[in-house]
């Protein structure tokens, strides 16, 4: 296998992909924002000490894309999976949303893997297999929005939606895959306990998704079992 950068490694769907791409044979460059706070993914890199490379990037931070870049040193991308990402604050009703709170969100899921995205190109370029995973949401659909609310977290993924369809038409002639991933309801922090699924379920769901899809299915949106989800 080739080599695959994940973003937001530190716990949660970001940590399982990276198990389960290096369990698949891929060397993994994985970022997170603190080390310090990140022990499982400690403990996977003494597992597999030369197949797992740990960058410690805030994602938000101007110079992001431009610091995984210079670190990488021209190395080539196979599979870029834009994981990182916020759900906001608890309150998104109508009358409770604020600026401030909808720009930080915006911050994370929204301008970050877009500006990584483009400094990371010539990476992907390079690589074999050319595909780049955006974790959105269903609730980012609008076919889908029949419950209202959400505004913060429900836009930003509706905006990244469009982000992956534009950038699925601009890099189409460079053979790029550029596609949209629902990991579905999970059992993480951002999930909570309620959730329908497991960690395992999603990500295993995931990585057969990544597997099978390819530049025929760029400009898509995939729900983690496959099943294409409308805009």
């Amino acid at each position: 296998m080739g080599n695959a950068l994940i973003t937001g490694t530190n716990k949660g769907l970001g940590l399982g992909l990276t198990k389960t791409l290096l369990d698949k044979g891929y060397k993994v460059f994985a970022t997170c924002r603190n080390i310090l706070k990140a022990k499982e993914l400690e403990e996977l890199r003494n597992r597999f000490p030369d197949k797992l490379i740990i960058l410690q990037v805030d994602v938000v931070e101007p110079n992001a894309g431009e610091n995984i870049s210079n670190f990488l040193n021209g190395e080539p991308i196979d599979l870029f999976l834009n994981n990182a990402g916020v759900i906001g604050p608890g309150t998104q009703r109508f009358g409770g949303v604020t600026s401030t709170d909808w720009l930080e969100v915006l911050k994370v899921n929204l301008v970050a893997p877009l500006l990584i995205s483009q400094s990371l190109i010539k990476n992907i370029d390079k690589g074999l297999e050319k595909k780049i995973f955006f974790l959105s949401s269903k609730v980012g659909s609008i076919a889908d929005n029949t419950g209202g609310g959400m505004y913060i977290y429900r836009s930003s993924k509706t905006a990244l939606n469009q982000v992956v369809k534009s950038l699925s038409i601009d890099l189409h002639s460079r053979g790029i895959s550029v596609i949209a991933l629902h990991p579905g309801w999970v059992r993480t922090d951002m999930g909570g306990p309620n959730a329908l699924i497991s960690i395992e379920e999603s990500v295993n769901g995931m990585a057969s998704v990544i597997a099978k899809k390819n530049l025929e299915d760029s400009g898509k949106f995939f729900n983690y079992d496959g099943k294409e989800i409308p805009w």
